[in-house]
């Protein structure tokens, strides 16, 4: 009778604890917490904590406690595909934030809108999340304009002929072509471009190509672990005698060893704006660490541009929810700086950073 008494105990606590996150608000998130980009989807994570509490430490949204469910990418599309459709079909969530990668971030949005929910893109920047569609809205700026900035800064640095190389994907493609246009409209020269194949164990072939044009810099963009076997093997090739410059910094050398990155520099999304400075304290103090990476900020201001919306709309309903996206949209104060949409729902503005890996941190120049 003990027993059968226990487990009609564990029964009952197991319903009140469903009923009670019956009652909370829900949103979702699909981020690469294993993969290639897991050092930056466990950054986008923290990011959605430390906005979750916050807002909860507030009341929480529409007098309920807000909840962030996050499924796991894997860094691949159908792993991502599946989380999404969990948390639209499952978890009937409104709004769904991430990926990280645009080759992953746009069918999983694609999907998302489909089903009537919205998407908030808090790191993805191909030019081709422009096309995703009403209801997808951008928090980050695209590769048009990151790309731009990228080729004016090198040019400025005096470099003339570059070899560039990034991943054959959505993003990779959209930033070789942004790049290459805007660095030789400066009069500079892109000898050779490459886009590898992502996944693989070396790159040693498509490194001894772009040496073989005799750049003066070396442009790249590759996700985190990738990254570190392209430094590590450009490194043992001799090929960091001549400089390397990062298309996201953060991105490229958040997994490589400090000793390899040393003297790379780059550009980055600006992770704090004016309103930024208790987040950066807030997020030290929690993880004994400073921010890992430039997209936690992003991921914390789409939590907080999520519960806005609802708030606004009174409701969870999805399209209620999708029209208070728009009008949050149109300004909004988060700790990335200021947000606003332009006619495609992608942000305006997006403040860029000139950097420097230096004694095992990325630092401004």
């Amino acid at each position: 009778m003990k027993k059968i008494a226990t487990r009609f105990l564990a029964a009952g606590l197991l319903a009140a604890a469903a009923a009670a996150q019956a009652q909370d608000v829900t949103i979702g998130a699909v981020l690469p917490l294993t993969g290639a980009s897991a050092s930056i989807g466990e950054d986008q994570r923290r990011g959605i904590e430390l906005a979750t509490e916050r807002v909860n430490a507030a009341g929480g949204v529409l007098g309920r406690k807000l909840r962030v469910i996050i499924e796991d990418s894997g860094g691949r599309a159908p792993t991502a595909l599946d989380g999404a459709k969990k948390l639209v079909t499952v978890d009937k969530v409104p709004v769904v934030l991430g990926e990280y990668s645009s080759g992953i971030t746009i069918p999983t949005a694609q999907y998302v809108i489909k089903e009537g929910a919205s998407h908030l893109n808090i790191g993805s920047s191909s030019p081709r999340v422009r096309d995703i569609g009403v209801g997808s809205f951008s928090l980050i700026g695209l590769d048009n304009v990151s790309a731009k900035f990228a080729a004016t800064d090198v040019y400025e640095q005096k470099y003339r002929k570059a070899a560039f190389i990034a991943p054959n994907n959505a993003y990779g493609q959209g930033v070789a072509e942004e790049f290459k246009k805007a660095f030789e409209a400066l009069g500079g020269q892109v000898v050779t471009s490459i886009l590898y194949t992502a996944g693989q164990s070396t790159y040693r072939r498509e490194l001894q190509q772009i040496e073989r044009s005799a750049p003066d810099v070396y442009v790249y963009s590759a996700y985190g672990q990738e990254a570190a076997i392209i430094n590590r093997e450009a490194f043992d090739l001799g090929l960091n005698k001549t400089q390397w410059y990062a298309i996201y910094l953060t991105m490229c050398t958040t997994d490589t060893p400090a000793q390899i990155a040393n003297g790379q520099l780059g550009m980055e999304v600006s992770s704090i704006g004016p309103n930024g400075k208790s987040y950066e304290e807030t997020y030290s103090r929690k993880y004994n660490e400073k921010m890992k990476s430039a997209y936690g900020s992003y991921a914390y201001d789409g939590v907080m541009f999520a519960a806005a919306a609802i708030k606004q709309a009174g409701s969870t309903d999805n399209a209620k929810v999708r029209a208070a996206l728009s009008e949050v949209g149109r300004k909004f104060e988060g700790v990335t700086g200021e947000i606003s949409f332009d006619q495609d729902r992608q942000r305006a503005v997006q403040p860029y950073l000139r950097m420097r890996y230096q004694n095992g941190a990325v630092v401004s120049r």
